[in-house]
């Protein structure tokens, strides 16, 4: 992984101080070296920080093609690249380096904007053409790397993160539009907390030319039609290409020129991972685990277990709400964005041990909830919309066994049953509406009383799922295709790249030189697995079954038979009179907070003066509005967000 920052000016020249100091604001990503190029005439210029993983002597960029006319820079790892090295040198290709990152810059001169379908891996990568003056950037088909852009006084700006492309001259201010979007939880895909800056979408690339800037999918999950979803395969078949496929995505993604490690949990995603992992090592793979000072959160003794039968070694990590509350800041500052819990920041401090313990790299299990159906709401789909054939008795029993074991924790809500006129937009384009959408709108309407007159008068007319599902392919990707199927969609062009490959991943991760690898977002294994029947991914109340039944020679009858348990920090509410509910109660409190212009600073000081009247549901329940809240005030704090 590292860090890259593209210019390109159509009318002045670019100041190379900017580019640099727009370089260093992402030393972090890649610490191990720097480089850039400017063109003749300095109207392009590229820049990269360096984390090096493979070809640790050569792999220095921006690479350049043998005639200068093609220059690349990379963030990200292409598996299986040495078969397309070979490929390469045979079609006549000089290669300059043994890094992976080459090998889509003679792709692309071989292949132009289709080199993507070449490509396997996690990336982002920028390419100037010189003959064809255009500058070409792309980003992953699921958005595990980030990739921003901004077009501000006739220049185009690209970079890995927010804070390159303000380094490099571009202003800062909220964008209101997308705080109200993100507080509905459906931040549109090209959306940022800063207005006029932009994300290219996951599974898209940027053209940017003279002619203006063009933005084009290339890959989109294409869930099966209902009719087309009847396979003749049996569900030991499946099992069987699951299992090797995920084998396989494994195995690859330990291919370094340094230690790869493995973060886990006490869940079936992670440890999957690492039993299969273990697999292929010689030696005793490196576990990272997080320990929490909170019973219900802590999952030390199934990560125990796990260690014990996979053999591994594992480093815990004890995280105290001290821990939080001192590190809090800084998570906000690398991810850029909103927070809903203490596990962003918990993440971070994970990945600082890793770095510590000297690692560069490891492999994770996100992605998994996001394929399989792996959280409550899907599994609360899968019982209210895809009845076919199932006694409405039994259907209804289940619901209630759901909702008894899924009582609201942390902020994690089951669909309401009150009816919501807001979500009538769904309910005629979709027919029916996805159960995380009507939890996430329940969450929003609950916030009422804390916005501000001024932002509320501002969205009161505005439909936010119209604006939301205005930038979705409904005919092409939702019709005629399972409610489940359609949910994990939805899900996947919002919560997934903007919060959990974001928050938890990358920017946690690439804040200490960590790079996180997926294998449960390998695109073979997600094909794989989106052709897949429904009935396959939910069982009844049970959760990725098939996962489950594919993971068992890997993983201890305790996991295969826990429950999914979503990752997360113990509420600050749960602690009151501990530094990270000192920090939210000083902070929330104080005469900036004021000045954020989004909140009601009486109706939020009156919310804390109710806290210590709650019980502990409702507290955990709030505490997800209140880390909301000091994430948006550090937000501002730390990028000086301006509102006009």
């Amino acid at each position: 992984m590292c860090g890259i920052v593209a210019l390109f000016s159509n009318l002045e020249p670019i100041s190379e101080s900017l580019l640099k100091q727009s370089i260093n604001s992402l030393n972090h990503r890649g610490p191990d070296g720097q480089g850039f190029w400017i063109s003749d005439g300095n109207k392009v210029a590229l820049g990269h920080t360096r984390l090096s993983i493979i070809d640790l002597n050569h792999g220095e960029q921006p690479i350049s093609n043998q005639d200068e006319t093609l220059h690349i820079i990379v963030n990200g790892e292409f598996y299986d690249y040495e078969r397309i090295q070979i490929d390469l040198k045979r079609r006549g290709y000089k290669l300059k380096t043994n890094s992976d990152s080459e090998i889509a810059l003679h792709l692309y001169d071989e292949f132009g904007t289709q080199c993507l379908n070449y490509l396997r891996g996690e990336f982002a990568f920028i390419i100037w053409d010189e003959r064809n003056k255009l500058l070409f950037a792309a980003r992953d088909r699921f958005g595990i790397k980030p990739l921003y852009y901004s077009y501000y006084r006739n220049t185009l700006y690209l970079a890995s993160e927010i804070k390159a492309l303000l380094a490099a001259g571009v202003p800062a201010y909220w964008d209101h539009e997308a705080f109200w979007q993100a507080e509905s939880g459906i931040l549109a895909p090209d959306r940022t907390m800063f207005r006029n800056i932009f994300q290219v979408p996951p599974g898209h690339f940027l053209i940017g030319s003279d002619s203006g800037v063009k933005l084009q999918r290339y890959w989109d999950f294409n869930y099966p039609l209902i009719n087309d979803s009847l396979s003749q395969t049996t569900p030991e078949d499946y099992i069987e290409q699951l299992r090797n496929t995920l084998d396989e995505a494994v195995k690859i993604r330990l291919r370094a020129d340094v230690p790869v490690g493995c973060y886990l949990s006490g869940g079936l995603d992670s440890s999957t991972v690492l039993g299969i992992a273990a697999e292929h090592s010689d030696e005793p793979i490196q576990a990272f685990t997080l320990s929490f000072d909170h019973e219900a959160y802590n999952e030390e003794s199934f990560v125990h277990e796990t260690i014990a039968k996979i053999g591994a070694n594992l480093h815990i990590i004890p995280i105290r709400q001290s821990d939080l509350a001192e590190n809090f800041a800084d998570s906000i500052w690398h991810c850029e964005m909103l927070c809903i819990n203490g596990n962003t920041t918990a993440k971070y401090l994970l990945s600082r041990a890793a770095q510590n313990a000297g690692y560069k790299v490891v492999l994770t299990g996100e992605g998994s909830d996001e394929i399989f159906g792996g959280y409550v709401h899907f599994r609360q789909d899968m019982l209210l919309y895809n009845q076919q054939r199932q006694d409405e008795q039994i259907i209804k029993s289940l619901l209630e066994e759901l909702k008894l074991k899924n009582q609201v924790s942390a902020g994690i809500l089951l669909a309401a049953d009150n009816y919501n006129p807001a979500l009538n937009t769904i309910q005629r384009l979709l027919g029916f509406v996805p159960s995380w959408m009507e939890a996430y709108s329940e969450g929003y309407r609950r916030s009422f009383p804390l916005y501000s007159p001024e932002f509320m008068a501002n969205f009161s007319e505005k439909d936010v799922y119209r604006l939301f599902f205005n930038q979705i392919d409904i005919q092409g990707q939702l019709v005629n295709r399972e409610p489940v199927h359609q949910s994990l969609y939805l899900w996947s062009k919002t919560i997934l790249p903007n919060y959990l490959l974001r928050m938890l991943g990358d920017g946690v991760e690439m804040a200490h030189s960590i790079e996180g690898r997926l294998p449960f977002l390998d695109h073979k294994v997600v094909e794989l697995v989106r052709n897949m029947p429904v009935a396959l991914k939910i069982r009844g109340i049970t959760e990725k079954y098939i996962l489950k039944e594919a993971a068992k020679p890997f993983i201890t009858e305790t996991i295969y038979n826990r429950q999914k348990h979503p990752f997360l920090a113990p509420p600050s509410t749960l602690k009151p009179n501990e530094p990270l509910q000192e920090l939210v109660q000083d902070t929330l409190r104080s005469e900036k907070m004021s000045t954020l212009p989004f909140y009601n600073h009486a109706a939020v000081i009156n919310l804390l003066d109710q806290l210590p009247k709650m019980d502990e549901s409702k507290g955990s329940s709030i505490d997800v509005t209140l880390m909301k809240m000091l994430s948006a005030y550090f937000l501002q704090e730390r990028f000086g967000l301006a509102s006009n």
